[in-house]
Order: C-alpha cells, then sequence, then structure tokens
C-alpha cells in the first residue's frame, strides 16, 4: 500500500476547495468536505475538522451544517459520547444534483416567475420560456445520467 504524502493532500483539499469555490461552492464547507473525502475513514468530528484545517471547531461546524442542509454529508453520534462526527455521503456528488427536485428545476421554476412577470408574448418572455425549457432539459437529462451512472456501478450497466 502506498505511503499518503500528507502534504500533497492538503494541497488536494486547499485546490479542490479554490475549484468549487470559483464554481460557487462556499470556501468553508468545500474544505470541510474535502478533509471529510481524505479521512480514511471518512468520518471526523468538528473538533478534528478544526484541527485539521486549522479552523476553530465552531467555523468547521458552521461548514457541516450547511453541508448537512445540502445533503452531503451525514451526522452521527460517536458511541458512548455526548459528541458528533460527520461523514460525507459517498454519492453525494451525484446524488445532490438531483435531490429534492434538483438545481436545474430550481432555476426553471424561478424563470416561470419571470415569464409571468414579463409576459409570455413578449421578446423577454419567450427568451425566459426558451431558457426555462433548457433548464427542465438539463434536469430530466441529469436525472437520466445519474440512472446511468447507479447501473454502471452496480455492474449492470
Amino acid at each position: 500500500m502506498a505511503e499518503r504524502d500528507e502534504e500533497a493532500v492538503r494541497r488536494f483539499v486547499e485546490h479542490l476547495a479554490m475549484t468549487l469555490n470559483d464554481l460557487g461552492f462556499p470556501r468553508m464547507p468545500a474544505r470541510v468536505l474535502g478533509a471529510l473525502t481524505v479521512a480514511e475513514d471518512g468520518v471526523l468530528t468538528a473538533a478534528q475538522l478544526g484541527a485539521w484545517l486549522g479552523v476553530s471547531p465552531a467555523a468547521a461546524s458552521e461548514a457541516v451544517r450547511y453541508l448537512v442542509q445540502v445533503g452531503l454529508v451525514l451526522r452521527e453520534p460517536v458511541p458512548g459520547s455526548r459528541s458528533t462526527r460527520y461523514r460525507a455521503v459517498g454519492n453525494s456528488w451525484y446524488m445532490a444534483s438531483v435531490a429534492k427536485g434538483g438545481v436545474y428545476k430550481q432555476v426553471a421554476d424561478v424563470m416561470g416567475e419571470g415569464v409571468a412577470a414579463v409576459g409570455a408574448d413578449t421578446a423577454a418572455g419567450a427568451r425566459i420560456t426558451e431558457m426555462t425549457e433548457f433548464f427542465l432539459f438539463l434536469q430530466e437529462e441529469i436525472a437520466a445520467l445519474v440512472e446511468k451512472w447507479q447501473a454502471k456501478r452496480a455492474g449492470t450497466a
């Protein structure tokens, strides 16, 4: 088994966090998600996250709260303790993309408000309607891709 290069692991986590942040993901939750991803057993407490990332446990807890809300991290009790530990959801990346109607469906719903505001029979309404249809199309395609991915992982594709 290859030995871990801890400095390379830390650089990876920070690079991942910067990349996700550039894509609009909050930086501290991205760092926490990266730390959980590289943790050998995938589980850390807020204190462990804080120590590993060089931030306060409170900052780590706030980031974890965000990740739990968006479905990327699970909370679980530490057996025999009042502490809580956090685990990155194994299939979180693709499942979060379609959970609760998915992000593209949410955008399409908002676009519907735009059509109602400007009027469907206007040039702006036509543009917004096309955008709405595009986001609904993306949502359907993402759901189909997730099904294909699940089949591939199960070895049935």
